[in-house]
């Protein structure tokens, strides 16, 4: 698999791309059980090969990452994992990229809390096109699956492509209309790419890549879906979206999680108008119209802290300041300002987070200390079948 490294070590110096093995150095780095995943990057920039890793001491690496490990690893364990991993991916066609390479998505290379490496298949997006982010609930109501639809669809015949998970409910609808338009679209999952879940959007996933575009998972091949695998997957979809757009969600939606990480991001956050009114329907009992019940605490929350409401394609364009005659971006609008870290604490309350003791890390932000936590020891050797 051809590498193009592009960093400069922790001392500073520039290592030509011919010398640093990172073929499969940083897939071992990233399989190291107990360290964060800027911890794991840091080692990333430290070392220029296996060799260089494989000498160091429970004590050197303390001393890199600044704190003590409570216990180390069998590298020979994790290089022989590694090299398991990179097999299965060359016999399944996934792709792999680690954080040191050029060809690592820019604006999650940004954030905080970035993946040492993703998985993938297909192609990634282009960096230099926006991305939609559209999420919501599993079982939207009839009128946001339609919006949903709606709205994917209409930019998606402007060249905007979608990014979403791979869920039941709005993130399919959402694809379909996207794909529709015409465009690649993107799709991010809460396991390993080997696995697409849940299995009946499997003819969905194939769309996707036919489309041109890619599913995309920081998590290798063989890696279950777990309690902390779609929060941690949620702020993939934020740093990759240059907006995103919640169209209906409970309370307990992971879909306020990518909500919370677009905020802390700096991205636009919205909310379509389907996802905060109450339809009236005709035909209910005896004739009379009727309300149904759809859960849409989550969406109204947001609305009511200053999301902006979306009713079509055209508030997108309008609100990206696209010329839709001619296609072309312009500058870009911020959401909420100064209010930002306001609705991110009014947010964690609402989830019922305890803001104080999920944000004492040093240099964490509040959702992403939830994701970093999630991922510290998440992987162990048993993850990936030996055969």
């Amino acid at each position: 698999m051809d590498k193009k490294c592009l960093f400069e070590n922790q001392t500073g110096n520039r290592t030509p791309v011919s010398q640093r093995d990172c073929s499969l150095l940083d897939l071992i780095i990233s399989l190291l059980p107990g360290l964060k995943v800027t911890e794991k990057i840091m080692l990333m920039q430290t070392f220029d090969s296996q060799e260089q890793l494989f000498v160091q001491s429970k004590n050197d690496i303390e001393l890199i990452i600044k704190r003590i490990l409570l216990n180390y690893w069998d590298i020979g364990e994790i290089q022989e994992k590694a090299g398991r991993i990179d097999t299965i991916c060359r016999m399944r066609s996934i792709k792999w990229v680690s954080w040191m390479e050029s060809d690592y998505p820019p604006l999650l290379r940004e954030t905080y809390d970035p993946p040492p490496v993703i998985y993938y298949r297909g192609a990634l997006p282009n960096p230099v096109k926006p991305l939609l982010g559209m999420v919501g609930t599993r079982k939207p109501s009839p009128q946001a699956a339609e919006q949903a639809y709606k709205i994917a669809g209409n930019i998606g015949r402007k060249g905007v492509s979608v990014i979403s998970g791979l869920a039941l409910g709005i993130d399919s609808m959402s694809h379909r209309g996207n794909l529709i338009g015409g465009v690649p679209g993107y799709a991010v999952l809460g396991c390993g790419i080997d696995e697409i879940y849940p299995s009946v959007n499997k003819p969905l996933a194939k769309r996707i890549l036919d489309s041109g575009g890619a599913i995309i998972s920081e998590y290798p091949p063989g890696v279950r879906p777990g309690k902390w695998t779609f929060p941690a997957r949620n702020r993939i979809i934020a740093a990759l979206s240059r907006s995103v757009l919640i169209v209906e969600a409970p309370k307990k939606s992971g879909a306020l999680i990518t909500a919370a990480f677009a905020l802390e991001q700096g991205k636009d956050l919205w909310v379509a108008s389907s996802g905060i009114t109450e339809p009236v329907l005709p035909g209910g009992l005896n004739n009379q119209d009727y309300r149904p019940s759809f859960n849409r605490e989550g969406t109204i929350k947001l609305a009511n802290d200053g999301a902006q409401i979306i009713h079509s394609a055209l508030d997108v364009f309008e609100n990206w300041n696209i010329n839709v005659s001619h296609n072309k971006v312009k500058a870009s609008s911020a959401a909420f300002g100064e209010n930002r870290e306001e609705m991110i604490s009014s947010l964690a309350n609402f989830l019922d987070l305890d803001v104080s003791a999920i944000s004492t890390t040093k240099g964490c932000t509040t959702f992403g200390c939830i994701a970093e936590a999630s991922m510290a020891d998440e992987l162990t050797a048993s993850s990936v079948n030996k055969t």
